[in-house]
């Protein structure tokens, strides 16, 4: 009986170990994943919320610090698209198109 109950431990024996071992080896990417997932929602709410307001056609807007952007040029009476952006200095006036004299 004894050689019996041995071979009954045995499995269940090694089982356990499988499952210690299984363990082990997923813990770290549970605790990569939880950490990156924390990473991102903090970054999430530390970033806080933007929010677009539109001007209104009556009003100019001044531009705010660092803006980069393409801008519209008047080439030969057409408006062109810069391809590249560019800085637009701090304190210059956004208008309306209906400010702008046509030609």
């Amino acid at each position: 009986m004894s050689s019996s109950a041995s071979s009954r431990r045995s499995p269940s024996g090694f089982s356990s170990g499988l499952r210690a071992a299984l363990r082990s080896a997923i813990a770290p990417w549970i605790l990569l994943w939880t950490g990156i997932l924390f990473a991102a929602l903090v970054t999430a709410f530390a970033s806080g919320c933007s929010r677009t307001v539109l001007v209104s056609e009556a009003s100019p807007a001044r531009i705010g610090p660092q803006v980069h952007g393409r801008v519209y040029a008047r080439v030969d009476g057409e408006w062109v698209l810069s391809e590249n952006r560019v800085e637009l200095p701090e304190g210059w006036y956004l208008v309306p198109p209906s400010f702008v004299e046509e030609r």
